[in-house]
């Protein structure tokens, strides 16, 4: 006798609401189907489903995502990094006070050793014919990150080596829900044989066939989405053993929406634009960004970070600004709409050389038209970048080209051989786009101690005073 069980999953959402009615629509149509055949099925999701950059996460701090998990069914989910280190650590300790679902993620310790109630390390499962199923969850190491919010993520690989262990020993399979990203994927399913499928996200990748590595099966449903990923796990009783593993991601653009859902997800958006319409100024005159042109808000913005986190010199590009602002009142919702972005200053230390370097490469025509996706950022293009504790002289070349023609710190010129203290987004930490400040050894976070930081001015003329200091 054989038996199908079934896993519906999402990865990697993102906030991205427009799609949610479809993911609704599809689920529901799978739980019907399988309820009709008595078949065994989870719903489950691997991470990100918040994201910050949506006024209904931002103003309801993520219970918004847990209300819309809650009404779909879901019956697993692992965490993302834009749940761990977005938050606080007493608002990342109770997101899923209200959860229908389980919540499993085996590698997040908190630093006073006081663990929220919803957190399992693992959750075995059992078939309607009594297949024992282990799910385990995992996410990112950005301890960074976490350990200045109170938190610890613990190595996957040693978590894995001691639950996988206990699990054979327990469970018939073993199911691995990865927010680590596709190399970690791919690396555990080389290590550690006895992990039947894993299903991924964090990298966003998609695979529509399940990849296949040591008998392991890797899938992915790409981001915001999009694709909704199945996966069918064939049990022979007989055998006592799987004999046939398969997994699928389903593109759902054309699917009809889920009109209660819809309506659900209209419901908190009333809401949170209520909770977001406090007045925090009014300004008699329209302040206006150009993310090709130097402004005074991003270099009054640019001025208040390096004077509060004591920096020697400050640079901010202007795409973090996604708009300007109408005069008359700015609510925490224009500020939220204005400035989404789930980034942190941060102070790293560069050579003299590395820092004129760093600013010959950020006023590049390539740099400020660069249209970044991930790291935090969630506008269009960097932008022009603005300078605080450093005057940079630059020139025009005959092909419209800027150059950097001097660079000066305190009037005189910069030291090539002395140490400078430079507060920058924690974005160009990462990646290759600053390289020299992606490789400084010395990193200092300024992680959030609450959500929103405010304008404060007068008639005459709008003062951004604090820069919004936000999570990854």
């Amino acid at each position: 006798m054989q038996e199908k069980l079934y896993f519906y999953y999402t990865n990697d959402l993102h906030s991205n609401f427009e799609q949610w009615p479809r993911v609704a629509t599809f689920m529901k149509e799978a739980k019907a189907r399988r309820e009709k055949a008595n078949d065994s099925y989870w719903i489950v999701d691997i991470g990100d489903h918040v994201d910050r950059v949506h006024p209904i996460s931002e103003a309801l701090m993520g219970r918004g995502n847990v209300f819309l998990l809650n009404e779909v069914g879901y019956d697993l989910v692992t965490i993302g990094n834009n749940e761990g280190i977005t938050f606080g650590h007493e608002d990342l300790f109770h997101l899923y006070d209200d959860a229908a679902f389980k919540v499993v993620c085996a590698n997040l310790e908190s630093l006073d050793n006081q663990l929220p109630d919803w957190l399992s390390q693992s959750v075995r499962i059992q078939s309607v014919q009594g297949v024992k199923v282990g799910v385990i969850g995992l996410t990112a190491p950005f301890n960074d990150y976490y350990e200045l919010l109170g938190w610890h993520i613990a190595d996957p690989y040693a978590v894995l080596e001691k639950l996988v262990l206990e699990l054979k020993k327990t469970t018939d399979v073993i199911v691995l829900l990865s927010h680590l990203g596709i190399n970690e994927d791919q690396e555990i399913a080389r290590r550690f044989t006895d992990i039947d499928v894993i299903i991924g996200g964090h990298t966003h990748h998609l695979i529509q066939t399940a990849e296949e590595i040591n008998q392991t099966i890797i899938t992915a449903a790409g981001k915001h989405c999009h694709y909704v990923g199945e996966v069918i796990l064939t049990w022979d009783h007989r055998e006592n053993r799987l004999i046939k593993k398969e997994a699928y991601a389903t593109n759902i653009s054309e699917i009809n929406e889920d009109i209660e859902t819809t309506y659900q997800i209209n419901s908190l958006l009333e809401k949170s634009e209520k909770a977001l319409e406090d007045v925090i100024v009014t300004i008699a005159e329209p302040i206006d960004v150009n993310w090709y042109r130097h402004n005074q808000i991003m270099q009054l913005l640019t001025d208040t970070i390096r004077e509060y986190t004591e920096a020697d010199c400050a640079m901010f590009n202007t795409g973090l600004l996604l708009d300007g602002f109408s005069e008359g009142t700015i609510t925490l919702g224009d500020i939220h709409r204005v400035c989404p972005h789930p980034i942190n200053p941060c102070i790293v230390e560069l050579s003299g050389a590395e820092l004129i370097e760093v600013v010959r490469a950020s006023l590049t025509k390539e740099f400020m038209e660069y249209p970044l996706k991930g790291f935090g950022f969630r506008g269009e293009v960097l932008g022009k970048m603005v300078f605080s504790g450093i005057e940079v002289e630059t020139g025009i070349l005959r092909n419209g080209q800027e150059y950097v023609d001097k660079v000066k710190f305190q009037g005189s010129p910069i030291d090539t051989e002395h140490t400078y203290s430079l507060v920058t987004p924690d974005a160009f930490t990462f990646g290759r786009l600053l390289p020299e400040v992606a490789k400084s050894e010395k990193k200092n976070l300024y992680t959030p101690t609450f959500y929103s930081r405010f304008f404060e001015g007068n008639t005459e003329g709008p003062l951004l005073v604090v820069a919004r200091n936000r999570d990854k």
